[in-house]
């Protein structure tokens, strides 16, 4: 894959990731590399995000987010590569499951 070209990831991240600002940090995160999609809390101890954009920035977003902000703990960072579908328009907060 080019590091250009429009790609989709989907990652799922368990441990302490809820009251730290994980979504915010992420969101955050997900507008300063130019992405797009959303995050959203996922029970009690998971973040679950879906972004499109370039594959560079990409994988800069997985390694960021894989790592979480001051006080967060990341236990578990499951990745899956998507076809992207530029449904998105901005990086947005969903509300929780």
């Amino acid at each position: 894959m080019k590091a250009d070209e429009l790609a989709r990831t989907h990652i799922r991240v368990t441990g302490r990731v809820q009251g730290v600002g994980f979504r915010a940090f992420v969101q955050q995160a997900g507008t300063a590399f130019g992405l797009s999609g959303w995050v959203r809390n996922v029970g009690y101890d998971q973040v679950e995000t879906v972004a499109e954009g370039s594959h560079q920035m990409l994988l800069r977003f997985i390694e960021v987010v894989s790592r979480g902000p001051q006080g967060a703990r990341v236990d578990e960072a499951h990745t899956e590569w998507e076809s992207p579908t530029g449904e998105f328009r901005e990086f947005a907060v969903k509300h929780s499951l």
